[in-house]
């Protein structure tokens, strides 16, 4: 994941967000910083939280739009994930070659989950010509298909230009939109595997995707992304007990299992939207984001793991401005759509971003995937049973 407040980088997207004809997301944007804290508050059902299993049934395309051609990418060949450090979770980046001899725009794509059983989320990056061998090399020096990637492309200045998330089939641009596409730029396919179900070292994934292109001499309009991460500080239900519980124990744990990166990462988003204040531990956080440069947003959607109960994203709250372009009362994890705005909305520099999430520690006692597992105290991590915050918004630039 790219261009988050520098002070934040580079935090995981796990998770990915985003339901059938919809925008999707690039990272070539740039979020906005600056912080504060507020409030939220909604019920989940663990009900909402069930996820994929075994072999996944991907509907039929839509038919291609007038100047569009498919084509379909899958991993060389099947790969068998294994999580590290004794956790439960792999972060595994794959190069992909749509074989681009002229320039073109992605105008959509639908991410082909091979076993759903594992496969957690995917992002696409988009590389470069010139970051494509620094690729290879990354790809042939590591051990395995592949190379480990938490955060972002692990190579380069990778651009996000697709992106699935359970409750996601095929996403289409708006006409006029998509994603520029030069001659010899490939695809690095981050994979997020969750094995909690799965017993390490028995199962395999080839997951591909199908990309829309048009050619590069169309009129389209590129899109960018702003990520709006703000903290997870929940600490653990009044009848839980163990060493996770404490939060110092809880950060070395994230730091062991996804690195030192990682670890890092609860203590820099309290830097940023608490302008470095102790972490006030509770079920809802919020962070401000100042917009930097004026843009159009298309759409919005929101981010968190399987402890998610709500999320919202607003603009200049508590201004006669104040508007809500995201409201989800009742996270879904697995209806993770960018939601097209009813109409586009301009911002401008001086605006304020806000995004507030809420999380349900009683879940991790009612879902299957949890409730085995030792209680924690849970901050931003790129495992399943961690959690996140994201506010996701997709953006134009003014004509």
């Amino acid at each position: 994941m790219k261009n988050v407040h520098p002070r934040v980088r580079p935090l995981a997207i796990v998770a990915a967000s985003v339901a059938a004809v919809l925008l999707t997301t690039s990272c070539g944007a740039d979020p906005d910083a600056d912080p504060a804290p507020a409030a939220a508050s909604a019920s989940a059902s663990a009900g909402t939280h069930g996820g994929l299993h075994g072999t996944v049934d991907v509907p039929p395309a839509a038919p291609l739009r007038s100047g569009e051609r498919f084509v379909n990418l899958n991993m060389a060949q099947p790969y068998r994930p294994s999580a590290p450090n004794g956790g439960t979770d792999e972060y595994r980046c794959f190069l992909v070659d749509p074989g681009l001899t002229e320039s073109a725009f992605l105008t959509g794509s639908q991410f082909l989950p091979q076993n759903g059983d594992m496969v957690h989320h995917a992002i696409f990056f988009r590389l470069d010509p010139a970051e494509v061998a620094p690729a290879r090399k990354l790809d042939a020096e590591t051990p395995g298909d592949g190379w480990t990637c938490f955060g972002n492309a692990g190579v380069g200045d990778a651009a996000w230009v697709a992106h699935w998330a359970p409750g996601v089939n095929e996403t289409l641009l708006a006409p006029g939109l998509g994603y520029p596409m030069p001659p010899g730029a490939q695809l690095v396919m981050q994979v997020h595997y969750n094995l909690m179900d799965v017993r390490p070292g028995t199962d395999t994934d080839q997951s591909g995707i199908r990309l829309r292109l048009v050619g590069g001499s169309e009129e389209v309009k590129p899109l960018s992304t702003v990520l709006l991460p703000a903290p997870v500080e929940l600490p653990c239900a009044a009848n839980e007990r163990g060493e996770l519980c404490q939060r110092e124990a809880a950060v070395r744990d994230v730091q062991h299992r996804f690195g030192a990166e990682a670890g890092a990462q609860a203590g820099q988003l309290n830097q940023l939207c608490n302008q470095g204040r102790a972490p006030a531990a509770g079920s809802t956080q919020r962070c401000d984001y100042q917009v930097r440069r004026a843009g159009v947003v298309q759409a919005v959607a929101g981010h968190m793991h399987l402890l998610g109960s709500a999320i919202k994203i607003e603009l200049n709250p508590g201004t006669p401005k104040a508007r809500t372009l995201l409201d989800i009362p009742t996270y879904n994890f697995d209806e993770q759509a960018n939601r097209p705005l009813p109409q586009p909305v301009a911002v401008k520099p001086g605006d304020v971003y806000r995004v507030t999430c809420t999380h349900d520690v009683t879940l991790r006692q009612r879902l299957p995937q949890l409730r085995n597992l030792p209680p924690r105290y849970v901050v931003w991590g790129e495992g399943t049973s961690d959690e996140m915050c994201l506010g996701i918004v997709v953006m134009s630039r003014p004509a």
